[in-house]
């Protein structure tokens, strides 16, 4: 259910991290923030000024702490109403007394997840890939996942998005008025002309954008690494060394690892999840079989696989559904410590090293992190960061191509038809930000045509 920009609820919640720390901040929005600075802090201080106050509970007066005040009146803030932040001390008895006092104020309420955002929202300040941008930038843990959200919480997908969105209402505006104007031939066959070029423009925009390989998305969860190949071949080592812990059980015992296990790595700026399986071979053991299926539906899943081999001990090689995906696939002779004079030799293709000792473990980290940059790296161009994003991209890019295939009846045939399609590729475009206004179209036409003057 929508929030309505204007509420009569104000809701507060600690805007930083639980537990113990030397500052938390307590943000308040609402028509009765004001109310709570005057009754906790004593009275509202200038604008946009921090300020150090003492607080007290509303009704005894008795002191809770000493911090800073922050009033933003609305409507230049974050969620659009007016805002007060209270920076006190972050002890877990100091945050619990001061949102205690704020709840004894009527009106006040604490906030729902999300509902600071919501509210923004809901008074345009941001829109919902906005929205989106701003949660995955508190989520980010690598250098290139902050990159990526901070670009899309300024509004960097909002922008493109809503480029093509106005490019669609043009177009349609000029199918509208070819349909109006249908009885002055050549004014309809023109705007008909100018709407299909600016439609099959779009297409191939659009259609470009979506052809990335995932990227946006593949950089916001983290690149999907799957360690494979025999039982007892190293792959534990190899992510302990990854890892530079101990995450997983190291045995000497054949079919140890029965589950996979995951841990997350920041190489270079990039998020990289790698996920340690069981070792495949034929087996009678039930859970063992269960592990190896998991480790063949991570491998089918996963955007590179380390298939790892024994350097002393060469097996058959991967199986076939890891053959398929060889372009995926960097091959890693393991042991190369124990082969001694006969330890292969890198040749570009199969890497010895030692899970062990460490010898060329760098080398592979460096190998894994030009994928991750090839692949995932943010560019200059916005990429497609959720895959609802890609669901509507796909819907509009359905409607534009079934417009096309309405055009091939002729140049003015079908254009009620025409007119259909676009509409439902805008509200697709539209679905993205939450922006959809059908009156967007009527504006168009009218600045463009002067209809009904």
């Amino acid at each position: 259910m929508s929030i309505p920009a204007t509420s009569r609820e104000t809701i507060y919640a600690l805007s930083s991290a639980p537990g113990r720390a030397g500052v938390a901040v307590i943000r308040v929005s609402g028509p009765s923030a004001g109310e709570v600075l005057d009754k906790i802090a004593g009275g509202l201080p200038h604008a946009r000024r921090a300020v150090l106050r003492a607080f007290v509970r509303p009704k005894s007066q008795e002191p809770i702490d000493r911090g800073l005040v922050l009033w933003m009146p609305g409507p230049k803030t974050f969620t659009g109403e007016d805002v007060a932040e209270l920076h006190v001390h972050g002890g877990r008895a100091v945050v619990q007394a001061m949102l205690a006092a704020i709840g004894q104020i009527a009106g006040c309420r604490m906030a729902e997840p999300g509902e600071f955002a919501r509210r923004a929202f809901a008074s345009g300040k941001i829109d919902l890939t906005e929205a989106e941008g701003l949660a995955d930038l508190i989520d980010a843990e690598t250098e290139a996942q902050r990159v990526q959200a901070l670009r899309q919480a300024g509004g960097s997908l909002s922008v493109l998005y809503e480029g093509w969105r106005r490019e669609l209402i043009e177009a349609l505006a000029l199918t509208e008025a070819a349909i109006d104007f249908s009885d002055e031939g050549d004014v309809s066959l023109k705007s008909l002309e100018m709407a299909s070029e600016r439609v099959t423009e779009l297409r191939g925009k659009i259609a470009r954008h979506l052809d990335d390989g995932h990227r946006g998305e593949i950089l916001r969860e983290g690149l999907q690494v799957v360690l494979a190949g025999a039982p007892n071949v190293g792959k534990s080592s190899l992510l302990n060394q990854l890892a530079r812990r101990e995450a997983a059980i190291v045995s000497a015992e054949a079919g140890t690892t029965r589950d996979v296990i995951e841990v997350r790595l920041d190489l270079e700026g990039l998020p990289v999840i790698v996920t340690d399986t069981a070792g495949l071979r034929e087996t009678e053991h039930m859970v063992e079989r269960e592990g190896i299926r998991r480790t063949l539906q991570r491998a089918e899943q996963a955007d590179l696989i380390i298939w790892i081999e024994d350097a002393s001990a060469p097996g058959a090689g991967p199986p076939e559904e890891i053959k398929a995906r060889l372009a995926d696939t960097i091959v890693v002779l393991n042991k190369a410590d124990l082969a001694g004079e006969g330890a292969p030799k890198h040749d570009g293709e199969a890497l010895p090293i030692s899970a062990k000792t460490g010898a060329n473990v760098d080398v592979l980290v460096k190998r894994i992190a030009e994928e991750a940059r090839q692949r995932i790296a943010p560019r200059e161009e916005p990429a497609v960061t959720q895959l609802r994003h890609r669901q509507h991209l796909e819907e509009c890019l359905h409607f534009l191509e079934a417009y096309e295939v309405a055009s091939q009846a002729g140049p003015e045939e079908m254009a009620e038809l025409r007119a259909e399609e676009l509409r439902l590729a805008a509200a697709a475009l539209g679905r993205i930000s939450g922006r959809v206004d059908v009156e967007d179209v009527l504006d168009a036409v009218f600045a463009r045509f002067c209809i009904g003057k």
